[in-house]
């Protein structure tokens, strides 16, 4: 499923006109996306957790010359699924 398909299936469940919907999931990403930059978790009980994880440095090879390189440490987005999603898949 893309974006479009998740637009109109999110119209289709809620009543809402697409451009609604459209409205709606770009209002939520933006929102998750500001907390995640402040730091912040976003937990929606049941269906996941979105947060920030930090890598670490670390030592890494340069595939074309072989050559050991240090690889930065750099913050990144993590999505851990709640229970009741987990479960729903099955």
């Amino acid at each position: 499923m893309n974006k479009k398909e998740l637009i109109e299936m999110i119209a289709d469940k809620s009543g809402l006109k697409k451009a609604d919907a459209e409205k709606a999931l770009k209002a939520f990403e933006e929102s998750v996306v500001e907390a995640l930059k402040a730091d912040d978790k976003v937990t929606l009980v049941g269906f996941g957790t979105f947060s920030v994880s930090e890598r670490k440095e670390r030592k890494g090879r340069n595939p074309q010359t072989g050559a050991e390189m240090v690889i930065p440490s750099k913050k990144v987005p993590k999505f851990v699924a709640g229970k009741l999603f987990k479960d729903s898949i099955d």
